[in-house]
């Protein structure tokens, strides 16, 4: 932006002169992300470096599972490979051979791996940070579950850990991600897992997956006009209330409305209308609830009112809710009843804003 006398910001053109200078020299980064095991990020990433050999560019394979789909093979024929080293029993990619190789273009499978003790890096997504630094552009593979930032949401939905990870900080550099989007037939056959459990599993990953990816696209656009000088004025787009009650466990509903709020810049809210004679067991859930809303970020509040209906949309009317998100069980309670006549008056009376149910 130019400065009060018109003319441009010394401190801005700077910045501008460096980025386009580490720009220039830096590889660029393509990550091939997958919101579960099975869907093809492997055969994805080889695929194209076999058809981007065959334009014309340098393409090396530079780091490969071992356990592999066996369609993957075939592709790896036609490919330059660099055999991985063995180091104190782990293999790692030969980071020295690649640099001495100096490949247009490197292929690195299993991007969240950690390194043997003795190597040059202590994680594989650090090695790719060489080989960006060094020139070479770089194709990558990696699961939404092994993202820090996402691990904890993903445990939450499969019940699996992960102790190895990739900074979300490090997928917010890459310049291109494209999400992996095949059927996970072999996810959909683990044992002890039916059907229904699994496809409800994989969908809520894959709404994940297409937040991570819309996160890298908006932190471009946001460093395009840091560049270009232009001031990003962000609105929030979306204002979402969430109503708990110490009934059931509503994880699923603030989970749906953090992701929301995430995509659209938006703000969460978490509400409870006050009842009178809780039981042990409910107080537990609501306290389960009230600390999930908090883990989500939301802002948790107390209502008061005879009609709880009443109270929510007093809230909702004075804080410019555009969501509102009810759950409803079988048990007994007020709640129940919002499946019913007071549901409609709710969605009746809430003019502007959009209400959704979910079954508990």
């Amino acid at each position: 932006m130019p400065t009060r006398d018109g003319r441009p910001d010394p401190e801005l053109l700077l910045r501008q002169v460096q980025a386009e200078e580490r720009s220039a020299r830096r590889g660029r980064l393509k990550v091939f992300l997958g919101y579960s095991s099975g869907v093809g990020k492997t055969f994805t990433m080889l695929d194209e470096g076999r058809r981007r050999r065959q334009r014309g560019e340098d393409v090396l394979v530079g780091a490969i599972q071992e356990k592999r789909p066996p369609e993957t093979d075939a592709l790896l024929s036609v490919l330059e490979v660099i055999p991985m080293r063995l180091l104190n029993g782990k293999a790692c990619i030969d980071i020295d051979a690649v640099l001495r190789r100096r490949p247009g273009v490197c292929l690195i499978d299993g991007l969240a791996w950690d390194n043997p003790p003795g190597s040059r890096n202590a994680q594989r997504w650090q090695d790719v940070e060489t080989l960006l630094e060094a020139g070479i552009s770089v194709l990558a593979t990696v699961n939404l579950q092994y993202i820090a930032e996402y691990a904890r949401r993903v445990e939450e939905i499969t019940g699996k850990h992960v102790s190895e990870t990739v900074p979300l900080a490090f997928i917010h550099r890459a310049d291109e991600i494209e999400i992996v989007d095949a059927p996970a037939i072999d996810a959909l056959r683990h044992a002890g897992e039916s059907a229904v459990d699994r496809e409800n599993q994989l969908k809520a990953l894959r709404e994940l997956a297409l937040l991570a990816a819309a996160d890298v696209v908006d932190r471009q656009l946001e460093m395009y006009l840091e560049r270009a000088g232009i001031a990003a004025q962000w609105g929030t787009q979306e204002r979402i209330l969430v109503c708990i009650t110490a009934r059931s466990d509503a994880s699923e509903m603030i989970a749906s409305g953090e992701r929301n709020v995430r995509r659209f810049h938006g703000e969460l809210f978490v509400v409870y209308v006050e009842q009178k004679a809780l039981t042990q067991s409910d107080e537990e859930q609501l306290g389960r609830n009230i600390d999930a809303a908090r883990r989500a970020g939301a802002r948790v509040e107390n209502l008061q009112g005879e009609d709880p209906v009443d109270a929510i949309l007093r809230f909702a009317v004075d804080h410019g809710i555009t969501q509102i998100f009810l759950g409803h069980s079988r048990r007994s309670g007020w709640w129940t009843n919002l499946v019913g006549t007071p549901v409609d008056r709710l969605i009746r009376r809430a003019e502007g804003m959009d209400v959704q149910v979910f079954p508990h």
